[in-house]
């Protein structure tokens, strides 16, 4: 099955989609970039995680709406594709967590200095909310949860780099609990001097992403559970090709350090697939 899922996502990956706009960043890790006014973007995104005895998936849909250039409104669904019955761990993505959760995110981008030609060092800040679509899961209580994130980097015509780190505070149901996640990332991204076209030419970009968790211990009925929590850190390559109005994006995080409390499994590999449609509403 693990081997089923990369094969897919390689696949995918490969194909020949197209996409242009600016709302769009790696694919794991935190990010800046946000919709200019007016703007929307459409999301549907394929969340795989195999560990040493399961393979988790889930399907999620996201829009977009650009209020400002600085503003951004994000909601997202899950889709009728959800399997694995543990607790949620990490939020999978920056922007969108594989948990069965409806989430909305407002993201701030407070601060843009250009800092030569076509590059500007910029920040942004992310503040969101889920309220959970099933009332148990891995033998939990559900209740919502709250998130608050930032990201800060550079950005040129050729390379890229961002930073980012976030928090999800989950509150308790029943003295249920599912375990808080901190949460931190890296990301360096390259476009070759070939692949430097300006729209409606392909835009494709390369990356290099890490992604740390520190997943909290859950509660059942108020009782922390040993077999419960514990730290992963992730690297992989990822990419995004940016065609027109249409994107692909997808990659593989790999763990090069985990630790796990009790009888958990320990992580194979994460691997996210997403495609993108951009449009205006005039």
């Amino acid at each position: 099955m693990a081997r089923k899922l990369i094969a897919a996502a390689l696949v995918v990956m490969a194909m020949s989609s197209r996409i242009s706009a600016s709302g769009h960043g790696p694919v794991f890790a935190g990010a800046t970039p946000t919709l200019g006014k007016g703007g929307w973007q459409f999301d549907q995104a394929y969340m795989g995680r195999s560990t040493e005895e399961a393979v988790e998936q889930t399907l999620r849909s996201m829009i977009s709406f650009g209020v400002t250039p600085r503003v951004q409104l994000s909601a997202s669904v899950p889709v009728p594709l959800v399997t694995g019955s543990q607790p949620p761990m990490g939020r999978m993505t920056a922007t969108m967590s594989d948990a069965p959760n409806i989430e909305g995110t407002a993201a701030w981008r407070f601060h843009v200095r250009p800092v030569g030609h076509g590059a500007r060092i910029e920040s942004t800040i992310f503040v969101g909310a889920a309220v959970p679509t099933t009332s148990r899961r891995g033998g939990i209580e559900s209740a919502p949860s709250f998130n608050v994130a930032a990201a800060s980097g550079y950005a040129s015509r050729a390379h890229y780099f961002w930073a980012g780190a976030g928090f999800e505070k989950r509150t308790a149901s029943d003295g249920d609990r599912w375990g808080d996640v901190g949460y931190y990332s890296l990301v360096y991204g390259y476009r070759p001097p070939a692949l430097q076209l300006d729209y409606p030419k392909p835009d494709l970009r390369f990356f290099v992403e890490a992604q740390g968790e520190h997943n909290g211990r859950t509660r059942a009925s108020g009782v922390e559970d040993p077999d419960s929590g514990g730290r992963v850190f992730l690297v992989g390559p990822t990419t995004l090709l940016l065609y027109k109005q249409y994107g692909l994006e997808g990659g593989v995080l790999f763990p090069v350090y985990q630790r796990v409390n009790g009888t958990q499994d320990k992580e194979r590999f994460r691997v996210v697939v997403n495609f993108s449609y951009f449009f205006w509403l005039r």
